[in-house]
């Protein structure tokens, strides 16, 4: 149990396990960048961002806070992941926070070891061959009574670290390729050349063995069915690069997915990709899972992240689950649903008597929600017959 002085008095800032954990790496990945002579964020400012997962905070550390904004949002990105040490893993151009100009400095192997809470402070010694030197983060005099907390040691497998890398590399490598099939309008077959050697360079599937072109679904061919262990697990569906994609091409997708019971779907013209999970049943639910443009302004850390989940050895790990389940339960129908659920207009019905004395009742404010709220196209949707 932490506490923070804001507005004027002492709030308590309980972290969860989940908290705890961003808060051990924001920390250590702090500790390693003061030694180096960074400016980085308060242990206030770290202990605030672990426990509400917002890189955002007011007060005079908001400029540094700011600042690495997108190194910090990447390693909680990680973090939810359940990579142990994403600082350790920081992509080249998160080394330095925004705006910098980066720095040529030798390849240094740093170990970094957190200790426990202590009574003045958390010490992290960092260990530079051939002596030792300790860094020292300031804490809070509230959180030095706090209960010491073991740090949790986990690591990144090793096959996930070569993936990342694996996909990061196919990215860079594979932009000016994509942006020259963009600029000659390149026809479809074009473009699959260069999504099957994506697939091959950048997400490590065999040419041979992972993949079967022209995979013929009853009357019709899917242009990619994609095997892990012999298994069929997703079709790609190619299209020109300068096609839009849309959902007369989901459905084309779709219907493959369906007559084979594949629960994957990939629409891609080259340089945007679009991933669906289907989910079997009556009527059969879809939903996108992601979306990312290798061409777009996107950071290339955020573009690597989602393609990861492409990997051959993700996708036959799973690690793309969790991303879907998110997803599924929070994407517009779902959410709507549960607001118009009858315990949910209960507890607003009672919200609506507290703020302004009037009474209502459920089946009124479910009319105007459907009615003034939301669009009708969605209502459509989620109660079409």
């Amino acid at each position: 149990m932490h506490r923070r002085k804001e507005y004027g008095r002492m709030e308590k800032i309980s972290l969860d396990a989940k908290g705890q954990n961003r808060l051990n790496i924001l920390i250590r990945w702090a500790a390693e960048l003061t030694r180096a002579g960074r400016q980085v964020p308060d242990y206030a400012d770290l202990e605030l961002i672990a426990h509400t997962n917002v890189v955002a905070v007011d007060g005079a550390g908001a400029h540094v806070v700011q600042a690495w904004e997108p190194t910090i949002s990447w390693m909680l990105k990680q973090a939810a992941f359940g990579v142990g040490d994403p600082y350790l893993h920081l992509p080249e151009e998160l080394l330095i926070p925004a705006g910098s100009e980066p720095e040529v400095a030798a390849v240094v192997q740093v170990e970094v070891t957190v200790e426990a809470v202590q009574i003045e402070e958390v010490q992290v010694e960092v260990s530079l061959a051939p002596s030792l030197e300790s860094v020292s983060v300031p804490v809070p005099a509230e959180a030095q009574a706090a209960e010491p907390k073991a740090v949790p040691v986990s690591r990144t497998p090793k096959w996930e670290l070569a993936a990342i890398e694996q996909v990061h590399e196919a990215i860079k490598r594979y932009v000016k390729p994509l942006e020259a099939l963009k600029a000659r309008d390149a026809n479809e077959g074009d473009t699959r050349m260069v999504v099957t050697d994506m697939l091959c360079e950048g997400l490590d599937y065999d040419k041979f063995k992972d993949l079967t072109t022209e995979y013929m679904v009853k009357q019709d061919f899917a242009d990619y069915g994609v095997r892990i262990d012999k298994q069929m697990v997703a079709f790609i569906e190619v299209k020109r690069i300068s096609q839009k994609l849309n959902e007369r091409h989901l459905r084309q997708v779709l219907m493959y997915a369906v007559n084979e019971g594949v629960e994957w779907m990939v629409l891609t013209n080259g340089a945007v990709w679009q991933t669906y999970h289907l989910t079997g049943g009556l009527p059969v639910v879809v939903d996108l899972v992601f979306e990312v443009d290798l061409l777009g302004p996107a950071p290339l850390a955020e573009k690597t992240e989602l393609m990861f989940l492409l990997h051959k050895e993700a996708l036959k790990r799973r690690r793309i689950d969790q991303m879907w389940r998110h997803r599924a339960a929070t994407e517009p129908g779902a959410l709507l649903e549960l607001i118009l659920s009858e315990a949910m207009l209960d507890e607003l019905r009672k919200e609506v008597r507290r703020r302004t004395g009037i009474a209502t009742t459920a089946e009124a404010l479910s009319e105007v929600i459907r009615t003034e709220i939301v669009d009708p196209k969605l209502l459509a949707k989620l109660f079409k017959a």
